[in-house]
């Protein structure tokens, strides 16, 4: 349990640097930045595997790309979703997606893997 808030808590700290360094990406508070961790977080656990079953050819004929795609249109859910969260369109989400894959990547799977 207090891996899940750690991780949720430091989802939300990354979603608000990526606002603060990205134009296009706007989160009003923290508040706004812990609803849309929390948010993505059941998105991704919850949606993701279905939309990444259906789109699995075209995930293998693009090697693996198309999970970028995915990740961008997750993000721009959870924007329609929570307020105070807003991703102004596709290439902002991509590229927003991007970093925070490379950061979870950096800091989240880093953090469980000594928990």
């Amino acid at each position: 349990m207090k891996r899940i808030l750690t991780n949720l808590l430091l989802s939300a700290v990354l979603l608000w640097v990526i606002a603060w360094i990205l134009p296009g990406m706007y989160i009003r508070g923290f508040g706004a930045a812990l609803a849309a961790a929390l948010v993505l977080g059941l998105v991704n656990a919850f949606i993701k595997p279905v939309i990444n079953l259906l789109a699995l050819p075209l995930t293998i004929i693009t090697l693996g790309l198309f999970s970028l795609v995915i990740n961008a249109f997750m993000l721009l859910l959870v924007s329609h979703l929570v307020s105070g969260f807003y991703i102004s369109g596709f290439l902002t989400g991509l590229v927003a997606s991007i970093i925070l894959s490379v950061l979870n990547l950096v800091f989240i799977k880093d953090n469980s893997a000594h928990a």
